[in-house]
């Protein structure tokens, strides 16, 4: 059994790819310092609290495990945040990522995955999204992503640190079995925002925008289940392990839906009204934003299982339905 540090596995996506690889007969290690992670989204093997910049944790859990891939899931991801705080965003996604990359080198770790994301293309030029599209971030969020995929470049030009960095669109959903689920503060993401006015823990949705050059006029993004994240996770670490280049791939389902679509398909699924409003556009963001997943599918064989909006709605509105606190239900 292969032991996986996965840094932020209390998080969303963290939290679920460390129960499906406890599935796949791989041990998941996880190290969390729960500054915006949950202690109770640890449900599969051992725990450290702790930040990645802490070189003497590190080196302890890469001294009592044998690591054979470290996946990286502990970036802050707020774009908003990041334009007002950037110093925060530098410090933590880029500076502590290279304590740790410079912890792997010295113990001869050689995988890494990272969890890199859409926002290091900016403003799209055409669409679908490939792999090749120019990268012009417009947020420090996104430019910090960008520039930690540069340092692994480097890292692997000079150290053999091989990785792979996969760019997630809209992660959405939850875990099928209803054990794990998206619990963010504050929340940002749509579908969490929508199910948690169907609970009635917020008056209405705010549409930012309804004059985008899209169908209905609102903004059209690609949404991909958590559980294919994490299948792509896998495949991108079977793919590492036997000793197959890395690279950067997209991870989104090739179809966008729009705000409305969002929402309609919510009130169909949860049998609420959910009030909505449409406000000011939010500076920055895009018409529409749908990824090619097509080298993904071709390098590592991967294929989203949960394609479509209502499962991806279905599996979300299971957990807030049972958890409408999050993690302190």
């Amino acid at each position: 059994m292969k032991n996986i540090l996965i840094v932020g596995g209390a998080g969303y996506i963290g939290s679920h790819m460390a129960k499906y690889l406890s599935t796949k007969d791989y041990m998941p290690i996880v190290l969390d310092n729960l500054v915006c992670g949950h202690r109770g989204a640890v449900k599969y093997g051992p725990f450290f609290e702790g930040s990645i910049s802490d070189s003497n944790l590190l080196q302890k859990i890469f001294s009592d495990y044998p690591i054979s891939a470290v996946m990286h899931f502990a970036a802050f991801c707020y774009v908003g945040e990041s334009v007002k705080e950037p110093a925060k965003y530098y410090r933590n996604n880029v500076a502590d990522t290279l304590a740790l990359l410079e912890v792997m080198v010295e113990k001869n770790i050689g995988n890494f995955i990272f969890s890199s994301s859409c926002a290091v293309y900016g403003e799209p030029v055409e669409i679908p999204i490939t792999e090749d599209h120019p990268k012009r971030p417009i947020s420090p969020y996104g430019r910090t992503k960008l520039v930690v995929e540069q340092i692994l470049d480097d890292f692997r030009e000079a150290y053999g640190l091989e990785s792979i960095c996969l760019r997630y669109f809209n992660a959405a959903g939850a875990d099928p079995d209803g054990e794990l689920g998206e619990d963010h503060n504050p929340e940002t993401h749509l579908i969490p925002l929508v199910l948690k006015t169907a609970l009635g823990q917020q008056p209405r949705v705010d549409i930012f925008g309804d004059d985008y050059p899209t169908p209905d006029g609102t903004c059209v993004r690609d949404y991909i289940h958590i559980e294919d994240l994490a299948r792509a996770h896998l495949l991108a670490l079977e793919r590492l392990l036997t000793c197959l280049p890395g690279g950067a791939y997209n991870l989104g389902n090739a179809e966008g839906y729009s705000v409305k679509q969002v929402i309609e398909v919510c009130r169909r699924i949860t049998g609420k009204e959910i009030p909505a409003s449409v406000v000011e556009r939010r500076s920055g963001d895009p018409a529409v934003l749908v990824s090619s997943s097509e080298k993904a599918m071709r390098d590592l064989g991967w294929k989203p299982q949960f394609p479509d909006l209502e499962t991806i709605v279905e599996t979300a509105w299971t957990w807030h339905k049972n958890n409408p606190n999050g993690y302190d239900t």
